[in-house]
């Protein structure tokens, strides 16, 4: 009874400490409206009635919408107690009144007229405080490049489904460069210190630093002034923007400032050395940590206001350089105090993540050190990557403090079919009922975002549910209807095949990183298992193109299918590369060579052609992105570097290998194939004269390749090329498995 007690007044301080930034109810109204109107258009727009009532929330505290209206000409109302509140009921209207959807790959919203009505009056409130989204990750993998316009679909795209709580990290170095000034490093000084774009999100967790820099001037301006919109847009809301904290980390020229300072270096990460990275860590107790956390939390604050909700990750991916809990507790106290110092009402949101990665250095008396060392109530824990390594099971519901149960799903922002439905559809309310929970809120928190959308849309529903979704083969049959504007039921049958095959992952092992031999680098030990039947693919995959003829009009269609089509081609490479490898065992060149052949001079080119076909898996794009953000042409190399470093090596060396590997057209023609190429022509040398595989010298070999295409100046295409329905049905009839492509 008194944990359950202590769990209630945990929700109470947050909320009464951040209640009072909601902002007013005519902003957020006037928000909301402005968002219907860029959503749906003007003249469709006048048919919803939208407010914003604080006291619809009166009885529980939390979010709640009211819906009601509709029918024979009658306008709509939509009522919410924030703006986010009645953004959220306005998207559940026209998700299950009028089956449309909101999307990253192109939304449906095709209205029927007339519009709906409400029976009675729908009211629903969320049965937690927080929506959360995003990772620190995200920033570099996804947001990196974006520009205000696609910044403004990303909060439209949140505030209908939900998100209040969300970071918001842009323009910090320009923070930081002021401070640092002040502190007296040298321009040179900082300039050296900070990572490039793409990789800001280690340099912002004390993982790396110059690698991929320096940062201009100019962009220092832009992301500040892009700061701005972003939080005066979040705010026009309701939503709590997360500001960035002090951390501990350091750059190594506050020693030649302050010589006598006490810091240590932390140990390298990333197979990176110490050139880019072995962070240097303010000791807790000595007297500049203070000065410089809360420098820049004045100088932040300053800028750009407060919410008073904060991030920082002291030991994200990085062992502490002691495990006595009594460093770990004044390790956390010193981040705080510099928080409270100027800000007494903040909180401190932390990453689980260091939990869950080091099982093996946080045991039960340093994770205590760490959760003690915050008065309770004042630390929100974000167990990031619950849906399969859930931390509050282990920790007595983080003994205390709050926390959001939150699914991680994709790293590095791969492509690749990949979901966890039963999981997180059973998480939250497993996580609500634990013993004496703390559990505040909902979260999704991929690296990056872009991919397997049905995933997304799942977790932002069960933020305002408060049981699973009892029937998950009917949801997404449901989901597949909206997406595509029409009921069709091949397409149907597909997703429910999907659903049992590829987002049907079990178990604490399941990540969703693609490791398909198609873009690792290629050996003789690559792992082609999975935890899914490929026939299943492969039969969603011919009725995704029997179902063509009657939703060619769709654009998410046409995605899913050139999606579907690029998972059935990654499962064809996988079963190519065992028939070489299994010829390569037996000694027998011939069946290499055919299989060889056909993986690397045929299916790879089909592929890179099929993907050229939609503008979302163009690296002209990406790059393009990059180099848009540039006022010089220098600069513009650089960040375009930057990208292809990204995707690809990530470090000068191949630090972290594919680790963010994508399917995109150019990357696989000019990256992946020639890998795959020299493999196969290594491969086929070694039977031909007799001599063994040479594991070590193939990577030497082939590492000039890779570097060749990231140093490399070449342009690729920005728009798209060819008909996906066409380029996918090609490539159906000539590769599907036997047995499957005879009924198309």
């Amino acid at each position: 009874m008194e944990a359950a007690m202590l769990a209630s007044a945990v929700g109470f301080l947050l909320l009464a400490w951040v209640g009072a930034s909601a902002g007013d109810e005519a902003r957020e109204e006037a928000a909301v409206r402005a968002l219907v109107a860029r959503l749906l258009g003007p003249g469709p727009a006048a048919n919803f009635s939208v407010s914003v009532e604080r006291a619809l929330a009166a009885e529980s505290g939390l979010d709640t919408y009211s819906l009601s209206g509709g029918g024979g000409g009658a306008p709509v109302r939509v009522r919410g107690s924030t703006g986010v509140a009645a953004a959220a009921g306005l998207h559940r209207y026209l998700r299950d009144f009028c089956g449309c959807q909101v999307a990253w790959s192109g939304s449906q919203l095709h209205l029927p007229r007339p519009l709906p009505a409400v029976p009675g009056e729908l009211t629903e409130a969320t049965p937690n405080r927080y929506r959360y989204y995003q990772n620190v990750c995200t920033h570099s993998y996804s947001f990196v490049w974006w520009d205000w316009n696609r910044w403004e679909q990303e909060i439209d795209w949140m505030a209908l489904n939900g998100i209040n709580l969300a970071l918001a990290w842009n323009g910090q170095e320009a923070i930081w460069e002021r401070v640092y000034l002040a502190l007296g490093l040298t321009q040179s000084e900082i300039d050296d210190y900070f990572a490039g774009p793409a990789f800001l999100a280690w340099e912002r967790m004390g993982n790396l630093h110059t690698w991929g820099g320096p940062l201009s001037h100019s962009w220092h301006l832009k992301q500040l002034y892009l700061q701005h919109q972003i939080l005066d847009r979040m705010r026009s809301f309701g939503m709590i923007p997360v500001l960035p904290a002090f951390a501990g980390h350091v750059p190594k020229a506050i020693t030649r400032v302050f010589p006598q300072v006490n810091v240590t270096q932390l140990g390298s990460w990333g197979h990176f050395n110490c050139s880019y990275s072995c962070s240097f860590l303010l000791a807790p107790k000595d007297p500049v940590f203070p000065l410089v956390g809360s420098l820049f939390l004045w100088e932040l604050t300053k800028e750009f206001g407060t919410d008073h909700i904060y991030g920082a990750d002291t030991f994200n991916e990085m062992q502490p350089p002691s495990s006595e809990p009594a460093y770990l507790a004044a390790a956390t106290t010193a981040v705080y105090e510099a928080m409270i110092a100027v800000d007494p009402s903040a909180v401190w949101l932390l990453q689980g993540w260091l939990f869950q990665h080091q099982p093996q250095f946080w045991g039960p008396a340093q994770i205590s050190a760490v959760l003690g060392a915050v008065p309770r109530g004042r630390l929100l824990v974000l167990d990031l990557f619950a849906e399969s390594q859930p931390v509050y099971v282990r920790t007595a519901s983080f003994q205390g403090q709050p926390f959001i149960w939150c699914m991680l799903h994709n790293f590095g922002g791969n492509h690749g079919l990949f979901g966890a439905l039963e999981a997180v559809n059973r998480g939250p309310e497993a996580a609500r009922l634990f013993p004496n929970s703390t559990m505040v809120g909902t979260g999704m928190a991929p690296e990056g975002i872009g991919q397997n959308e049905v995933v997304y849309a799942l977790m932002a529903e069960l933020g305002w549910r408060k049981e699973p979704v009892p029937d998950l083969a009917a949801w997404v049959s449901s989901f597949a209807d909206r997406r595509y504007g029409a009921v069709q039921q091949d397409a149907e049958a597909a997703w429910r095949l999907l659903l049992r095959s590829v987002y049907n992952c079990s178990g604490d092992a399941c990540r969703g990183h693609n490791h398909s031999p198609l873009v690792k680098r290629p050996s003789l030990q690559m792992n082609t298992t999975v935890w899914y039947n490929r026939s299943d693919v492969f039969e969603a995959w011919r009725l995704l193109l029997t179902a063509a003829p009657n939703l060619t009009n769709s654009p998410a269609f046409r995605y899913d299918l050139l999606d579907v089509t690029r998972q059935a081609v990654q499962e064809l490479v996988s079963l190519y590369y065992e028939e070489v490898k299994a010829a390569y065992m037996n000694k027998d060149l011939v069946p290499l060579l055919r299989a060889g052949g056909l993986l690397a001079y045929e299916l790879l080119p089909a592929l890179d052609v099929v993907l050229a076909s939609d503008s979302h898996f163009l690296l002209g794009s990406w790059l393009d992105q990059a180099r848009a953000v540039a006022v010089s042409e220098a600069e513009a190399q650089l960040y375009e570097q930057n990208s292809r470093y990204q995707l690809t090596l990530w470090g000068p060396e191949g630090n972290i290998l594919d680790y963010a590997n994508k399917q995109l057209a150019g990357l696989v023609a000019d990256y992946y194939q020639p890998r795959w190429c020299l493999f196969l022509e290594v491969l086929a040398h070694s039977l031909a004269q007799g001599i063994p595989f040479q594991q070590r010298q193939f990577d030497k070999d082939v590492f000039p390749l890779e570097q060749a295409f990231v140093l490399g100046k070449r342009r690729y295409p920005s728009q798209p090329q060819g008909d996906t329905v066409d380029l996918a049905k090609k490539i159906f009839l000539k590769y599907s498995p036997r047995g499957i492509s005879g009924s198309l």
